[in-house]
């Protein structure tokens, strides 16, 4: 099919300097209709699912959750059966891809190689026939993970060593986690922001941006009691800051990491620029902490500027503590931002009994109409490989098992309700 049909929410309280975006948003105040079509990065016409009309029941869908087509058909119809309508499908992880690409090599997780598939593409094309939103899952700022350096040369990690962080005596990230991009860098951001515009041609509903930030949190890459070093401090980062504010990090602490957290924003504004050149109807999101002023503090991420900025067009704020007092603290966090953008509360799934998940799902969707459950190998077993489609292969049980068919006995009913209801409000 040429053209399909799309459906846009309707959106208050228009603040946007990207005016491209707003023209067509304004248009949706009575649910107008836009047509258009897209390629899905293989050369192929492929037309773009409706994007989600209504509130959002988002589930984020791993890298490690599919391998083959008839992984990624199971992983759409068992979405669809439980009632979400949008699907965080990851298509980069630490510096390497899941769809084929000119820029990254091809993920490990896929042996390194073109598997013979192309995973976005198929996600795009078993999404949209399940009337499911597909939105691609990045993770930003990692560009390698592993406990030993990557064998492939192309790896950023192998590539472009001085693109990574280093601390005061010029010593990388240790290896054990995730290894982080210097988002200081411009060269970084032109590179990301490539990689981002690569994925926009995919006929997908959105890009997903996850890791917008310095993830400088302890891990276990660190010795038991160690600080993480205040990242990026190498020759590079340090003359740039102090070409911008005349400062050294160490004569104005305040003003480095207000200089770090404008990088961060000035990243997402590259980006948004740079995807919508590409794509003008792919909706640009992020998971952001549930806390915004402690991320800010922490982590150099301002989401709340984002918003103001019409930077973002929705927030997922991972609120996923486990006690009731501070989960809902981290929603009423976001109470004016919900008036601008969509407010989807993450929604921590794995391990949890079914009846705490159900109880935050109800308030997230009492509270701000939206939803992401995290994640869909925490609700649903993974398959082997068989080849073909539309067979799924047998289910691959493990100690967790028992605990998912208990989450799924009570949630999945529930889910299913909240996606009845939200239906009939239509």
């Amino acid at each position: 099919m040429k053209y399909s049909t799309r459906v846009f929410r309707v959106m208050r309280n228009f603040r946007r300097r990207d005016w491209r975006f707003t023209g067509f948003a304004l248009m949706t105040t009575s649910l107008a209709f836009v047509c258009w079509y897209g390629c899905d990065g293989t050369g192929r016409r492929g037309a773009a699912a409706p994007r989600t009309a209504g509130p959002i029941r988002a589930i984020w869908v791993t890298r490690w959750d599919y391998k083959n087509p008839a992984d990624i058909a199971a992983v759409m119809d068992n979405c669809r059966s439980a009632g979400f309508n949008t699907i965080l499908f990851q298509v980069r992880g630490a510096g390497t891809a899941f769809y084929r690409s000119r820029i990254e090599p091809w993920a490990d997780e896929l042996g390194g190689r073109d598997p013979g598939f192309d995973p976005l593409a198929v996600a795009c094309r078993e999404g949209h026939r399940r009337g499911l939103a597909v939105h691609a899952w990045v993770n930003v700022i990692p560009g390698f993970r592993g406990k030993k350096p990557p064998k492939n040369r192309r790896q950023l990690y192998n590539a472009h060593p001085d693109w990574f962080w280093h601390d005061a005596r010029g010593r990388r990230e240790p290896l054990g986690w995730y290894n982080n991009l210097n988002p200081c860098l411009p060269e970084v951001r032109r590179y990301l922001v490539a990689v981002m515009r690569e994925i926009a041609k995919y006929p997908i509903d959105g890009i997903h941006m996850d890791y917008i930030r310095f993830p400088n949190e302890w891990n276990d890459a660190y010795p038991t009691g160690a600080r993480v070093p205040d990242y990026p401090r190498d020759r590079r980062t340090l003359a740039l800051f102090k070409r911008a504010t005349g400062k050294t990090p160490d004569g104005a602490p305040k003003l480095w990491n207000r200089w770090r957290t404008d990088q961060i924003t000035r990243l997402v504004r590259d980006i948004r620029r740079g995807v919508r050149k590409v794509n003008q109807h792919a909706v640009l999101t992020a998971a952001v902490g549930a806390f915004p002023e402690d991320a800010k503090r922490k982590h150099f991420q301002d989401a709340r500027r984002w918003v103001a900025e019409g930077l973002v067009d929705a927030l997922y704020p991972m609120n996923y503590a486990a006690n009731m007092r501070t989960y809902q603290n981290g929603l009423a966090q976001w109470t004016a931002e919900r008036r601008r953008v969509p407010i989807v509360i993450g929604v921590y799934v794995d391990k949890r009994g079914p009846s705490l998940v159900a109880e935050q799902i109800d308030r997230a969707v009492r509270s701000h109409g939206h939803f992401a459950g995290f994640a869909y190998n925490s609700l649903f077993e993974r398959r082997d490989r068989p080849t073909g489609l539309p067979a799924s292969g047998r289910l691959i049980m493990d100690d967790q098992s028992p605990s998912r068919a208990a989450l799924r006995q009570r949630l999945i009913p529930h889910l299913r309700s909240l996606a009845s209801r939200a239906v009939a409000k239509r």
